[in-house]
């Protein structure tokens, strides 16, 4: 189907820096979101692309409500500690846009980024096509990893499954990670609707890891249909924690001990299976040097910066913060040992430690249902400390206030403009035996690190 082309804004000059091709690709298109394939396949043909994938790669395709960022990392680590070239596709990014496209581990550089935007720009206008920011991106992302040769792709789905571009790529094995109401615009309100999309990403005859233990008829039915191999949580593999260093892992071929690594050991689990059910030759060797060094900005995130403790998460819906606060809640048992045993050694008669909420969100989520999620948690939040994100989709101050103020005491609610007021706020405010934990959205994450000088 063929669009016609606005006149403005022109393609970017052979000089131009990334930030400018990222601003001219936000402009291009009449949506920031238009879900389909039918404009993107003919880019992508045109540029080899879907070609490539097919010749000597093996791809893994995840999906998911929430958790596919950890999963797509553990794979990457489990892959490129074999030895294998791999690449790593993940949206959205925390601070920079190259943390969307890594070639094993490493982002790569805008001026890589650059040469990509300009040749799918080209293709685009060859074939006479409109592209969203996610379709021009995530082409370009894929046109990389071709030209390097990568031998596994690893692809994170970035909304839906069916329609999402990275669909284009045939998956050699897939993963949904678990099926949650969110995106109800775009995929439907009930879990029937938005597993039939999700599992749109399955082929005939591949394999299917699903990381949750209740299924949607929607994605068994999909499963009948393209006579896929499914290995579910619960029934074909399990896991279980050991002691504070080792977890167990379990299917019917094998029983590993292993070192307990930064990310959920649920998303930790589905990687680890998805990398078993594949032809690739992964030892216990490869396995355990990936789950000691893997880690992911933004997923129960723990770092200790400007003399304060800080816990960033992405959470931004109700799957989300149940998982957060699934770690979170044993994770504070053992910050109060540890601030104890520190008492004890020290003549400060210090006040006891409590939490600090810096949080925000984007206006299109349940707001609401996430406030009272981490309000009702058996956790000592002592304040609220709320800055209004940099992007179109923000809750404003007043969204925000009024949905905290009718579940949280007015008097702990600390309003700001943005969240570099906000953060530097929070630091004046907290303890050093305090936790602050920052929640709500990528972009709370992302603007919290740039605050504080760590992005």
């Amino acid at each position: 189907m063929s669009v016609s082309l606005p006149s403005n804004p022109d393609s970017p000059k052979s000089d131009a820096s990334l930030t400018q091709w990222l601003d001219y690709m936000q402009q291009i298109h009449v949506s920031a979101i238009d879900m389909g394939l039918s404009r993107v396949l003919p880019v992508a043909e045109h540029l080899g692309i879907v070609q490539s994938a097919k010749e000597d790669t093996y791809v893994f395709t995840v999906a998911g409500t929430n958790g596919k960022g950890s999963t797509t990392a553990v794979i990457s680590a489990l892959c490129q500690a074999a030895g294998y070239k791999t690449a790593l596709y993940q949206s959205p990014h925390l601070s920079h846009f190259n943390e969307r496209v890594r070639i094993n581990g490493e982002m790569v550089s805008d001026e890589t980024l650059i040469a990509a935007f300009d040749k799918v720009e080209s293709a685009r206008l060859q074939c006479g096509l409109t592209l969203s920011f996610f379709e021009m991106t995530t082409l370009a992302a894929l046109l990389i990893f071709a030209e390097a040769d990568c031998q596994v792709w690893v692809l994170e789905v970035g909304l839906g499954g069916r329609l999402d571009v990275v669909n284009i790529i045939d998956a050699d094995l897939a993963v949904i990670t678990n099926i949650g109401i969110d995106h109800v615009d775009w995929l439907g309100d009930n879990v029937e609707a938005i597993g039939s999309e999700k599992a749109g990403i399955l082929r005939d005859n591949i394999s299917l890891i699903y990381g949750a233990t209740e299924m949607p008829n929607s994605v068994q039915q999909l499963i009948n249909q393209h006579n896929a191999s499914c290995y579910q949580v619960g029934i074909d593999f399990s896991y279980s924690v050991v002691d504070e260093n080792t977890w167990q892992y379990s299917n019917a071929a094998v029983t590993l001990q292993l070192p307990r690594p930064a990310l959920s050991l649920t998303n930790t689990a589905n990687a680890l299976s998805a990398v078993l059910a594949s032809p690739l030759e992964v030892d216990i060797n490869a396995i355990e040097k990936a789950l000691t060094t893997v880690k992911l900005a933004g997923r129960f995130d723990y770092r200790e910066i400007k003399d304060r403790y800080w816990l960033f998460d992405v959470a931004h819906n109700e799957q989300g913060v149940e998982f957060l606060l699934a770690q979170l809640l044993p994770f504070w048992q053992q910050h109060l040992i540890k601030q104890a045993k520190q008492n004890s050694q020290s003549s400060d008669n210090k006040q006891p430690a409590t939490i600090k909420m810096l949080f925000s969100m984007l206006a299109d989520k349940d707001i609401s249902m996430v406030v009272q999620r981490l309000t009702q948690a058996n956790l000592p939040i002592s304040a609220w400390f709320i800055g209004e994100i940099d992007y179109p989709r923000a809750a404003s101050i007043e969204q925000l206030k009024t949905v905290l103020a009718s579940q949280v005491d007015a008097s702990n609610i600390h309003a700001f403009a943005d969240l570099q007021q906000a953060t530097a706020a929070v630091i004046a405010e907290a303890q050093p035996q305090d936790l602050i934990v920052v929640c709500g959205s990528f972009h709370t994450i992302g603007e919290t690190l740039v605050a504080l000088d760590v992005a």
